[in-house]
């Protein structure tokens, strides 16, 4: 069984500012090198990063000694992006991840690697702690029972055969998640406990905060 990971490094970070956050370092090691350590440690077969143009000349210099690694140029979605990694190279399974979030660990790649051969259709997700308020023109409408709600993450793994089908039935559309496509076509989709460590890096705070964990680690 062949699997890959597509770890997407197509977007400009506005968010975050000038620079191009994947290329932020913590402790001397920017966070798209910590991202892709831990998928280079793991039991992926081959490493897709579908970059933004702006870096991938960066990127290349980079990780030009990583045995798995290959590096592809990113659409102007995150959607158009996954799917240029999917047509890289075709495989068995695929495991995507955001380049931003850093603090993924080797243990939960494999640990959906695993799932994905069962349930073809997975993510990682955290359970909502926080009460969640639905909200028109300013005011709370209603109260929305957290019990069953999750914060998805990912990684999100798929049989690759299922989730290229599913990019090229909705190519027109815009989804922000791979696991949302499947859901559009009613397709099952599976989670698996993630960790509230594993947040995407979007703001300069965020940085602050990867260095707390990141510095555990």
């Amino acid at each position: 069984m062949k699997v890959n990971a597509i770890i997407t490094a197509g977007g400009t970070g506005s968010r975050f500012g000038a620079k191009n956050k994947l290329l932020e370092k913590v402790y001397d090691k920017e966070i798209i090198r910590y991202t892709v350590d831990a998928f280079e440690k793991s039991n992926v077969d081959k490493i897709i990063i579908c970059s933004h143009i702006s870096i991938m000349d960066e990127l290349k210099e980079m990780f030009k000694d990583y045995k798995k690694v290959r590096i592809t140029e990113g659409g102007a979605t995150r959607q158009q992006s996954v799917y240029n990694g999917l047509l890289f190279d075709a495989c068995d399974y695929v495991i995507i991840h955001d380049g931003a979030r850093p603090m993924i660990l080797t243990e939960v790649i494999n640990n959906c690697i695993e799932m994905v051969k069962d349930v073809k259709a997975m993510t990682v997700a955290t359970k909502t702690i926080d009460t969640i308020k639905e909200v028109e023109n300013g005011k709370i409408v209603r109260t929305i029972d957290r019990a069953k709600l999750y914060n998805t993450q990912t990684p999100q793994a798929f049989e690759y055969k299922l989730i290229k089908n599913a990019h090229e039935k909705l190519k027109d559309r815009n989804f922000t998640d791979d696991a949302g496509m499947l859901e559009t076509l009613g397709e099952t989709v599976y989670i698996l406990d993630g960790s509230y460590k594993n947040l995407k890096i979007t703001t300069q705070i965020d940085i602050e905060i990867a260095k707390i964990f990141l510095k555990q680690e």
